[in-house]
């Protein structure tokens, strides 16, 4: 049953997330706070991990989620479900979008999936940052804890590297592979001795 629930949670996922990996993020997050699959935490850390390695984002996350929670054979079959959506809409899309890609309706529907998948993007930016900047869930009382007591609410370690982190790519345009090497071993220089 669990095999069967991974392939159609990420089919679900494969087929709904338009607009790459950081889109299906939020969705992702709602079906696993549903099943109980990875804790917020946890799912930072292996969108985290997801971004460092060769390969999809969605499609490492599912073979991780899978395999943390029935093995190889649910991390192949979350894997599985994941891809498959996209291999079978770009096998239907691709017979009518080259003879119909200058139809205005096309270029109508693009227009309309760009905002959306913005703003899937952002929300992904947004619970990352969460549970990477903050040391306490955001709730109702989030800000008025970040006014009274800053210290306590904000990762300052994480906020530093950040923001580190933006510079070198922004100012002095560094290879990103070289600032995620960096980040993750002043991350661990910083937060063992924390």
């Amino acid at each position: 049953m669990i095999l069967f629930r991974l392939f159609i949670t990420f089919f679900k996922i494969g087929l709904f997330s338009f607009g790459g990996g950081y889109a299906m993020i939020p969705m992702m997050q709602k079906e696993f706070e549903i099943y109980q699959w990875l804790s917020p935490q946890e799912f930072a850390d292996i969108i985290a991990i997801a971004e460092m390695t060769p390969g999809p984002v969605a499609v490492n996350s599912a073979t991780f989620v899978g395999f943390k929670n029935a093995g190889i054979i649910g991390g192949m079959a979350a894997t599985l479900g994941v891809a498959a959506p996209s291999l079978i809409l770009i096998m239907i899309v691709s017979q009518f979008f080259f003879r119909f890609r200058k139809h205005p309706l096309n270029k109508a529907i693009f227009y309309g999936i760009r905002p959306v998948i913005s703003g899937l993007v952002f929300t992904a930016a947004f619970f990352i940052a969460k549970t990477a900047l903050f040391n306490i869930e955001l709730t109702s009382g989030f800000f008025s804890r970040l006014v009274a007591e800053p210290l306590q609410v904000i990762n300052l370690g994480s906020l530093v590297i950040m923001v580190a982190s933006v510079v070198a790519i922004t100012r002095f345009k560094l290879h990103p592979i070289l600032v995620i090497i960096s980040s993750g071993l002043i991350g661990a220089l910083l937060f063992s001795f924390i």
